[in-house]
């Protein structure tokens, strides 16, 4: 309910897209007060995407380029998680689109720790990085008349994930 993940692309070079995943599943595991030895993953559901337009986002889910229907999730797993400083960390680890896995690292912003109105603890993670979309198989390509690209290669990603403390 408080967690989001975005996307954010270049459109003919002039003005960005940004889409986010609608549903999405995360989870946190750590035995450390500092999270260093923390375990995180997310998977999102390529048929949630959305980017404020319907005919894009279907041309999204589309083989041209998730092809949401062969490969439904995209998927992060982390191998580590390092302290740089303060509230602030390295997020490394494996990212999965269209059954394409590439090692990835996230910048991290480590939000806090509180109470809600429940009585649950919450633990509060921004996110961001960049990957370059032609390693994962979203290879679809267009020129202008120009000869500019319709969709750059690189792809910025970012979230913020909030996560409740299991007894």
């Amino acid at each position: 309910m408080h967690s989001e993940i975005h996307f954010k692309v270049k459109h003919l070079v002039i003005s960005t897209v940004t889409g986010s995943f609608n549903k999405f599943e995360s989870s946190l595991t750590h035995e450390s007060d500092d999270f260093t030895d923390a375990e995180i993953e997310f998977s999102a559901d390529i048929d949630s995407i959305d980017t404020g337009n319907e005919q894009r986002d279907t041309h999204l889910k589309s083989a041209e380029f998730f092809h949401h229907e062969e490969y439904p999730t995209l998927h992060f797993k982390s191998s580590s998680l390092e302290k740089v400083s303060g509230e602030n960390y390295h997020l490394h680890g494996d990212l999965t689109l269209k059954n394409i896995t590439k090692p990835v690292q996230l910048e991290v912003e480590f939000g806090g720790i509180a109470k809600d109105g429940y009585g649950n603890t919450r633990a509060g993670f921004s996110f961001e990085g960049k990957i370059n979309r032609h390693d994962f198989g979203l290879t679809w390509s267009a020129l202008t008349e120009a000869g500019g690209a319709v969709v750059s290669d690189e792809v910025k990603i970012s979230g913020s994930l909030q996560f409740i403390q299991q007894a």
